[in-house]
């Protein structure tokens, strides 16, 4: 494995061709929007290019795929996209997939064994990196490639109000809004609900619990509160930002129940404490001021696992 500058990874990709694109497991809108615009742009260069993803698209971010179909040939490169751990690569994406070739990310905490890597900790989205590389690449810009750009910086950064915004976050922002309808972008994933994500935040504040004299607040949903209100994966987004919302809480845990006996775990901080040094004992990762994991087990049992380890860490 080695660290390499993003005119190496350029390089990369110029000589490299039919390539597979991994995102990451419980995909988002960088690891979508980095991952699709690539895609398009390796293809306006002439090659092939495929975006491996767990399971479908979440409907929210099909607007990413309107003109995407997947091409037939056999994988000859793979490069992983905004992916900080082996963990959250899943199974789907890594069938035939021996080794990472390349590796895009910007999540400090990286533990990604690829041949190649290119982090960089101060990008707010991976996203930035991947038009970083269209510019070097000297590649048009279409509607496509843009609206992935901006989804990614823009739901990477909680709409422009996360601690991860720089100047340069702002810059490219506005580099590529010529070119894609950034206000539905906007619209779809920070305005519109569904009633069922209405009732959800609603049985959410219900289950909300406040530990370390009320330095952290948990919350928790699980697969029969989703069953019962109906509630689907776009229900789920942006629910870990509601406890650290609570005047006085450090950090903020929110607790998913998926299939298969385990809780996606979400970290949200305030105060400069470190979300990735905390989620880094359970095996995730991810930035100071957002991180998740993965934790087995069921519901007491995991629960009483964060705590302890909140109260220890706060």
């Amino acid at each position: 494995m080695r660290m390499i500058t993003l005119e190496e990874v350029a390089s990369l990709l110029q000589e490299n061709d039919h390539f597979k694109l991994l995102t990451h497991l419980y995909p988002d809108g960088d690891t979508l929007g980095g991952a699709f615009a690539l895609a398009f742009a390796l293809r306006k260069m002439g090659k092939k290019a495929n975006v491996a993803v767990n399971g479908p698209v979440p409907s929210k971010f099909r607007y990413l795929t309107e003109r995407y179909e997947d091409q037939d040939f056999e994988p000859q490169y793979i490069v992983s996209v905004d992916v900080a751990a082996p963990s959250l690569l899943g199974e789907q994406v890594m069938q035939g997939v021996e080794k990472i070739d390349l590796c895009i990310d910007h999540h400090r905490t990286n533990s990604i064994t690829a041949d190649n890597v290119y982090v960089d900790a101060d990008a707010a989205a991976a996203s930035e990196t991947v038009w970083q590389l269209i510019r070097m690449l000297q590649i048009e810009p279409d509607e496509d490639i843009a609206a992935g750009i901006y989804t990614g910086i823009s739901t990477d950064t909680g709409c422009f109000c996360f601690s991860n915004t720089t100047p340069r976050t702002h810059q490219f922002a506005a580099e590529v809004i010529p070119y894609c309808d950034w206000q539905s972008i906007n619209y779809i994933n920070f305005v519109v609900k569904t009633r069922a994500k209405i009732k959800m935040e609603r049985m959410i504040y219900d289950t909300m619990e406040f530990y370390a004299g009320g330095k952290c607040a948990v919350v928790y949903t699980t697969i029969a509160m989703q069953k019962v209100l109906g509630a689907g994966d776009d229900e789920m987004e942006g629910l870990a930002n509601i406890p650290r919302q609570v005047e006085g809480v450090e950090m903020g845990i929110t607790m998913r129940e998926k299939e298969g006996g385990v809780f996606k775990i979400s970290v949200r901080t305030n105060d400069g404490i470190n979300a990735a040094e905390f989620c880094k004992q359970f095996g995730g990762g991810g930035h100071p001021a957002a991180a998740g994991c993965a934790v087995e087990g069921d519901l007491a049992t995991v629960k009483k696992l964060l705590v302890d380890a909140a109260e220890a860490f706060l």
